[in-house]
């Protein structure tokens, strides 16, 4: 069985390295001229897929645009899943789930089990109740070839007070989070299947990710603030691992097909610039 890593690593050789969000907020829809319901939902993801579901590495959906519309919405999220597996996209499904026991194992199932309606590549996770708690959700992934990303430094500004609180032994929450994943990829070739969650707003985040093993998803780029070049400053010697992750900056050259192609293509061409330049 190929591991999520090695899905991922084929996929940026092949497509380059970018992860475009689908994120269809009220605001996204009407500045597509759609209506903010279950129409204006399927119209909005279906361009998306259609325009970037060939050519892009990974596509991110944020499960709460879809929950917001209920069983409707959701059945629109598995109907997006399942086109994008089709146009040999990667899909990281950005939920940020986190528990214990049974609940996470429950989550687990929901996302990284091949035969739930949800199924996809990778999640996104929230290790707040310890890293250890999300342990069901890293073993399922391993055993049917899935990824989890896991929240470690992120771009909202409340983040800090908690990631970078500082634990008995000095270091960081944030840098237990990185070492704990760390571990999880220890021997992993040529990626591993455990990421981190780093923002690309943050600037120099003082920490290490050098021996992280597995993928850096850097959202915050484009119209969060943050631009290509700041990840240089953020990941150093770590930009190979770099996933970096673009939404609104993508989305808004919407509804037009080709106008999603050239954005996407835009912002690929300044991040492999700077990745090159590692």
């Amino acid at each position: 069985m190929e591991t999520f890593g090695a899905r991922l690593h084929r996929a940026i050789t092949e497509r380059g390295p970018l992860c475009v969000g689908i994120d269809p907020h009220p605001g996204l829809l009407a500045r597509w001229g759609l209506a903010d319901d279950v129409d204006g939902l399927d119209r909005f993801t279906r361009t998306v897929v259609d325009a970037l579901g060939d050519r892009v590495a990974v596509v991110k959906p944020q499960s709460a645009f879809f929950e917001r519309f209920g069983s409707r919405g959701v059945a629109i999220l598995e109907s997006t899943i399942r086109q994008l597996r089709e146009a040999g996209s990667l899909v990281l499904l950005d939920v940020k789930r986190g528990d214990i026991g049974s609940t996470v194992s429950a989550y687990a199932s929901a996302y990284l089990d091949p035969s739930s309606p949800m199924y996809v590549d990778a999640v996104t996770a929230s290790p707040y109740l310890g890293v250890g708690s999300l342990a069901p959700m890293f073993d399922l992934a391993a055993q049917h070839g899935g990824g989890v990303f896991v929240l470690a430094l992120t771009s909202n500004p409340e983040g800090a007070a908690v990631q970078r609180a500082r634990t008995a032994d000095g270091r960081t929450v944030a840098q237990t989070v990185i070492d704990e994943i760390s571990q999880l990829n220890r021997g992993a070739d040529p990626l591993g299947s455990f990421g981190l969650v780093v923002g690309a707003t943050i600037g120099d985040t003082g920490h290490d990710l050098s021996g992280v093993g597995g993928p850096l998803l850097a959202p915050g780029l484009g119209a969060q603030g943050a631009g290509a070049a700041d990840l240089r400053t953020v990941f150093g010697s770590s930009l190979p691992s770099v996933l970096p992750s673009y939404s609104r900056e993508v989305l808004s050259a919407g509804p037009d097909g080709a106008a999603l192609r050239a954005a996407a293509d835009r912002v690929l061409a300044e991040c492999r610039a700077v990745l090159a330049a590692r």
